[in-house]
Order: C-alpha cells, then sequence, then structure tokens
C-alpha cells in the first residue's frame, strides 16, 4: 500500500509504531516465533547455503514452471503470459544453488520457488529453450555498493555456444534497508528508534543501555530484471547459456527466472498521429515530452490513434492524456523512459519530484476518459519510496478506458489510479520491479476490471482496491499473476462492496502480508455487499509477521480499524503450500474486544500443506466450512484463541460445519466434531511442520 494520492500520507503495515506493536507482541511474552520455524530448522537454509553444491541439471531438459509449480496444479489460474518461465535451479549449472528458506531480509526468500542459483566469477547456468524465441527476461540480483547506491556488472549471454552478448546488470534499482520508508544507505542507524522492532524486542530509543543493531539492517529488494531481444529466433532444444564473465565487478551474481518468448515484429500503425513527424527523437538524447504532446493534441483533433513507432523516447514528465489513443509498436520495441527529477518546490499534493508517466486528470478536475495505452514499456528512474510523489507509470483518473500490453518497470506504482472513476480495464500487463505497489484502484473506483497481468516483484502490494473515503465497487481482480511482493500482500482489499477476486495466482509473499489480504484498515469504508475471493490459488504463501512475531495465513483477514461483515464467499480457492496457516482472522490487540470477523463462508477449498493449522482464529466472530479438503496438516486443524479471554464458554469466534469437510494432518481430521462450534485450542506460536511440494489432487 503506496501513499499516491493527495492529502497526509499514511503509515503502511509492517512498521507499526510501539502501541500496535507491542500489545499484540505481549500476546504471549514468550517468543517461540520464526528463530526456531521459517527462519531455522523448518527451512534451514541459509542465503547462501550451498544445498547440494554444484548442480548439473536434468540432461538440458527444459523445465517450464509457473510459479515454480508444476503448470498442471494452476491450470485455469494466473495470467495466460506469452514467455516461458524457467527456474535457474531447474537448469544446468556450475554454480550453487541456494536455498530453500523462507527467511526475511535473504536472496532465497526473495526468490521465486524460494530457490535460485549464486554465480561466481567464471561460473554459468544453462537454459534449453522449450519453445522457438527471440527474447529473454532475467531476473537476477548483485551486490549492492558499500556504501549502497548500486553498482555495475557484466552478464555473458551465448547461444549453443555461438557469439557472445554482454548484458550490463546493475543493483542501482535494488537493495533497499532499515524501516518503512527504508533507505539505500547499509550504513544508516534506525529511521525510526522510537518504533518496537522485534530484534531486541524493544523500542531502542526507550530501552538503557541503547541495543546495538546489526547493519545493514533489514537489508531488501533484491531482485531485478533486464530484458534483452536476442536479434534473430532460436529454436526449441536451443541452449541459452549466462555466464559471469572472469574478473566480474560483481564478487556473486544470482539468477533466479529466465523468461523466453517469441515477440515477432513491431506492430506498425499507418493511419496515425506518428510523434516523429511531431519532433519526438526515437534515439533517447533528447526530451520527446513535448512532441508526444504536440502529437497527441493533434490527434484528438483530426480524430486520430497515436502512434509510438519502435525507439526509446526519453520522457521526464508526465504526459497528462484524455479521450486519446496511443500505440506502442509493442512493449518491446517501444520504450518511453525518463529521469526522476527534483521539483523546484513541492506540488500541492506533496510531490517532491516528478517523471515519466502517463496521467489522467485529477478527479477534482473532472477526470479523464474514452483514453486507450496500449504496446509500450515504461521505464521510470525511482529509487527511494516517497509516498507523496506521483512517479507512477499511469496515474490518475481514467474512466471509459483501457490499458494494455504496457511493461512498467522501475516507477514508484506501476499504475495508481485516484478516483472516482468507472469502467476502467487494465488486462495483459507486465508489472515488474516497483518501489511500492503494483496496481492500485484507490478511492470510489468502479466497475471496473484487472485482468491477465503479471506482476513480480512489487515493494509493497501486487494489487490493491482501496477503498479510502469513497468505497471501491463492483470491480474484478481476474486471472492475474502476482509473484513475490517484497513487503505485504499479493492481492489486497481494503474495503469495498461487491468486489470480486477470481482465478489468481500469488506466489511468495516475502514478509508481513498474505496472498491475499481482507483488511478493514488504513481509513477504508466497511466492507459491504458481497465479496467473492474465487477460484485462486496460492503457494508458498503464509509468511511471518516480524513485528507481531506470528506466522501469517495465505489468506488473511484483519480487522483494525472497524469489523468486517459483509457477506464474503470464499469458493473453490487452492491453498498450497503454506509457510503457516492457509486462512486467519485476526483483531488487532488494542480492538480485538470492539471489532469483529463475520459472515465468512468456505467453500470447495483445497488445503495441500501447511507448517500450522488450515485456520487460525484471533478474533471474534463466526465462519462457515463446506467442502473444505486439507491434507499434510502440520498443526491442529483449527487454531482457535478467540480474543484471549479463554472463558469457560469458549472461544468467542464459531465455527460451523455444512459437512464435506474432510482430510487434515499428524494430529487426525482438521476440522474435528470436537474443534466445534468454538472449542479453546489455542497454541500462540505453535512449531512449524516443512510441508511438502505440492501435488495433484
Amino acid at each position: 500500500m503506496s501513499r499516491s494520492s493527495t492529502g497526509a500520507g499514511r503509515r503502511r503495515s509492517g512498521r507499526p509504531p510501539r502501541r500496535a506493536a507491542a500489545a499484540l507482541a505481549a500476546l504471549t511474552a514468550a517468543a517461540l516465533g520464526l528463530g526456531g520455524a521459517l527462519g531455522g530448522t523448518a527451512f534451514a537454509d541459509t542465503a547462501f547455503a550451498t544445498a547440494g553444491g554444484a548442480r548439473p541439471g536434468p540432461g538440458h531438459a527444459p523445465v517450464v514452471t509457473r510459479a515454480a509449480l508444476d503448470p498442471a496444479l494452476v491450470a485455469g489460474r494466473g495470467a495466460d503470459v506469452p514467455f516461458a518461465e524457467q527456474e535457474a535451479e531447474n537448469a544446468a549449472t556450475d554454480g550453487t544453488v541456494i536455498g530453500p528458506d523462507r527467511t526475511a531480509y535473504t536472496l532465497t526468500a526473495e526468490a521465486s520457488g524460494r530457490r535460485a542459483v549464486r554465480l561466481a566469477p567464471g561460473q554459468y547456468v544453462e537454459f534449453t529453450l522449450p519453445a522457438a524465441a527471440d527474447a529473454v527476461t532475467v531476473r537476477y540480483s548483485i551486490p549492492d555498493a558499500p556504501g549502497g547506491g548500486g553498482i555495475t556488472a557484466p552478464l555473458d549471454l551465448t547461444v549453443n555456444g555461438g557469439a557472445r552478448t554482454t548484458m550490463t546488470l546493475t543493483s542501482r534499482y535494488s537493495w533497499l534497508y532499515n524501516q518503512y520508508p527504508f533507505s539505500d544507505d547499509p550504513g544508516a542507524d534506525l529511521l525510526h528508534p522510537d518504533w518496537w522492532i522485534t530484534e531486541c524486542s524493544c523500542v531502542p530509543a526507550a530501552t538503557t543501555p541503547a541495543p546495538v543493531v546489526a547493519k545493514p539492517f533489514r537489508p531488501g529488494h533484491a531482485y531485478d530484471e533486464q530484458r534483452l531481444l536476442l536479434g534473430r529466433s532460436y529454436r526449441a532444444g536451443d541452449r541459452v547459456r549466462l555466464t559471469v564473465p572472469p574478473g566480474s565487478t560483481a564478487a556473486w551474481t544470482v539468477i533466479d527466472v529466465l523468461d523466453s518468448q517469441l515477440v515477432g515484429a513491431p506492430k506498425v500503425a499507418l493511419v496515425a498521429a506518428n510523434v516523429l513527424a511531431f519532433g519526438a527523437d526515437p534515439t533517447g538524447r533528447r526530451d520527446s515530452a513535448d512532441a508526444i504532446d504536440r502529437a497527441v493534441a493533434f490527434a484528438r483533433r483530426s480524430h486520430l490513434k497515436v502512434y509510438l513507432p519502435p525507439g526509446t523516447y526519453q520522457v521526464n514528465r508526465h504526459i497528462v492524456v484524455d479521450d486519446v489513443t496511443i500505440e506502442g509498436a509493442g512493449s518491446w520495441y517501444t520504450i518511453i523512459k525518463g529521469h526522476q527529477v527534483d521539483l523546484p518546490a513541492p506540488a500541492p499534493d506533496g510531490s517532491v519530484h516528478t517523471g515519466v508517466g502517463f496521467y489522467g486528470k485529477d478527479a477534482a478536475a473532472g477526470g479523464s476518459s474514452h483514453v486507450h495505452l496500449s504496446g509500450f514499456a515504461i521505464e521510470g528512474d525511482v529509487r527511494e519510496r516517497i509516498d507523496t510523489d506521483q512517479v507512477n507509470g499511469v496515474g490518475g483518473a481514467l474512466s471509459d478506458s483501457t490499458i494494455e500490453g504496457l511493461y512498467v518497470h522501475h516507477t514508484k506504482v506501476g499504475m495508481w489510479f485516484d478516483g472516482p472513476m468507472a469502467n476502467l480495464t487494465v488486462r495483459d500487463n507486465v508489472i515488474a520491479d516497483q518501489i511500492a505497489d503494483g496496481l492500485n484502484f484507490h478511492t470510489g473506483v468502479r466497475s471496473s476490471a484487472v485482468v491477465n497481468n503479471f506482476v513480480r516483484n512489487t515493494g509493497d502490494d501486487g494489487i490493491a482496491l482501496w477503498s479510502e473515503r469513497i468505497e471501491d465497487a463492483g470491480n474484478t481482480v481476474d486471472r492475474n499473476t502476482v509473484q513475490s511482493p517484497v513487503l505485504a500482500n499479493g492481492i489486497a482489499l481494503y474495503g469495498g462492496s461487491d468486489n470480486t477476486v477470481s482465478r489468481n495466482l500469488v506466489a511468495d509473499p516475502v514478509r508481513e502480508g498474505s496472498a491475499i489480504q481482507v483488511g478493514s484498515r488504513f481509513g477504508a469504508e466497511p466492507f459491504t455487499g458481497q465479496l467473492r475471493i474465487t477460484d485462486n490459488t496460492t503457494v508458498r504463501a503464509g509468511t511471518y509477521e516480524l513485528n507481531w512475531n506470528i506466522g501469517l495465513g495465505a489468506l488473511w483477514f484483519y480487522a483494525l480499524d472497524r469489523d468486517i461483515a459483509a457477506d464474503i464467499q470464499v469458493t473453490g480457492d487452492h491453498f498450497l503450500d503454506n509457510g503457516y496457516n492457509a486462512i486467519m482472522l485476526v483483531a488487532d490487540w488494542p480492538v480485538k474486544d470492539r471489532y469483529s470477523i463475520t459472515g465468512l463462508h468456505f467453500k470447495d477449498i483445497r488445503v495441500d500443506g501447511t507448517g500450522t493449522s488450515v485456520l487460525s482464529a484471533r478474533a471474534a466472530g463466526s465462519a462457515t466450512f463446506e467442502n473444505v479438503d486439507a491434507r499434510n496438516v502440520g498443526a491442529v486443524g483449527v487454531n482457535n484463541c478467540g480474543t484471549f479471554h479463554f472463558t469457560p464458554a469458549g472461544s468467542e469466534f464459531t465455527l460451523t460445519d455444512l459437512g464435506g469437510n474432510e482430510g487434515g494432518g499428524t494430529t487426525g481430521p482438521w476440522l474435528a466434531p470436537w474443534e466445534l462450534p468454538n472449542t479453546l485450542t489455542c497454541d500462540d506460536r505453535p512449531p512449524v511442520t516443512v510441508p511438502p511440494a505440492p501435488a495433484r489432487w
């Protein structure tokens, strides 16, 4: 959750002040926590553990996965993307496979599938193409500079041992440290010494003697990605080798994923306002913002679309769009790239920088409508998180509009929309390596859809609907893939009415978040109507909440500002390889006796593997369960603490068995009759059992 709208910024979760964090930490003073679970023996490899050492690979046979899973496990869910995703740990290599490990602030935790390959200078990893390809995307990590700010390092690419292409990798956009809103200085002292931190179980500024905190403190956001057109098409079975040359400036290079695809020829639009005719520079040497503005104005007068031919166009400010269609030659060919620019004085919305972005008019000024953006890349230059900055790839208010086929990279938020607005469709885009959210529908977005997008490595929520002041209503988040959000959630809903989250694939949230969160927080309007969470798959979710020192659920309901009391239907979802719980319900400790979570209905659910329970209830309320099947459950099926009053009447949370609930784990049936309706089964921090890898049901 980034704050990108006007008005005072709201701090996000993950770094609460002393009151909330200490209060919930006080659920029990004893910390059984992560140190002996996900951070220790359960997933015990450290960031650079060998995990078996050099790996010969599977005989050069290509292994194609989706979110590091057998694609059969996620058929019909997640984005239908044009590339094949291959994990480095399944390729041939003389490097070192690292992981698995889910401990935050490690390279393995942030890797897809929680494993990757570490290369020293002179080592390689080699992928076999599963299909014809003329382009690749490499997801990687290299070290930061000792004082922060990043380094560059070479990576050689060859196909079948032929001519070498050298990619220049950078950590300029990686490696943030410390507490929210983070720092790029690895030597920085605590940004908020008056906040509770788990590392010392204290408030440093109020502790004598003051604790010594290791530096760098909480390193993260370690990965980046780079795309490369290969110059020709290669066939299935051809071998793409990535080699770190001897003498590299990087002591190590970690390769996580190779995406390969057949891009084909650039798209040409002959009947259009070509930006070259208005003075745009496709070499990127001169700023083209004014030329694009002129092309947009001409296109509106002439009822034409705007065409951005192949090239790199320098744009260092917002392009304001209304009632216009702008098409590129394809996101691999048309690149809109800009610098982050200091403003001479803060803008009325609090921005202190501007940068490349396509923005609708502000909703207060009537917003924009009938805007259609497609077929180009937006490459930003954002390296710090300033929540008031409007340095997003796409922003403003856009009604009756479409955004499709964009690649948005290195901006603060890929797409942030401030309503009221309606009837926007965002589809078939790739959003990667953001400092904050991937996409956010903020304040009164209605009847809009986020469909078939691929979101990877966000610094906050991958996709969020935030009903601040005005509810988001009637929206659909469907068939998207969200991978490796470094902080917070894959998909988050903060209030709203009659919204649907369906057929998404969410994998590998890293810290202080879940795959899907339903939260009454951030000043959001209440949940009303019906919320549908349908046919989604989550994998390797259920993370450790650092400030609370507890494990979360892959699906997390969180009552902080008010009750959650809508009709919430959770149907057909699959929760795979959960680090802790599959489903978790929490009311924040200071308000646990005021707010409850009711109206939950779970039906036709599959749970395959939990580190702890299927359901953990830490709130008052109720839920029904029908045809919820679970296997490989690591602890008691229901961990029911209610509101921690431990009354003779039982827990304050009631479960109703509607039949067909089967399976369990080491403790027997997950929903046993003795647990109903509200038996106290509270183990505040149960030991964690490593679940087996997911398998076909």
